[in-house]
């Protein structure tokens, strides 16, 4: 008896799996999935830049003042920061979203295997 257990899929799991099944390609490929982790890349990036500008470490500050190049080097390691937050975010997204739905998928088969 310890094999006969009841599976069954709630409604928010089969409109899910609806869901997910018609927009799942559509996800992978959309521009705005860039709204996931955007805030958060420029808060990182608004973090750093305060940190710089407070000063705080005195030989960084000299640095700054002493080679102009470095403040470019920062701006494209800021870009840089926030492109590939944003990147891994929405593919992290994307990838919980296709693991909830293929663990769905295998749920509803066992549902209707057991029927």
């Amino acid at each position: 008896m310890a094999g006969f257990f009841i599976i069954m899929l709630k409604p928010d799991e089969k409109s899910f799996i609806e869901y997910w099944s018609v927009n799942r390609l559509k996800k992978k490929k959309s521009l705005r999935q860039f709204t996931i982790g955007l805030p958060m890349g420029v808060l990182i990036v608004l973090a750093l830049f305060a940190n710089i500008i407070s000063g705080w470490h005195k030989q960084a500050s000299m640095q700054m003042q002493n080679n102009g190049s470095l403040f470019i080097t920062i701006i494209v390691a800021a870009i840089a920061i926030v492109i590939f937050i944003t990147l891994f975010s929405i593919r992290h997204q994307w990838e919980q979203n296709e693991q909830r739905y293929n663990e769905l998928l295998l749920k509803q088969s066992k549902e209707s295997a057991s029927q």
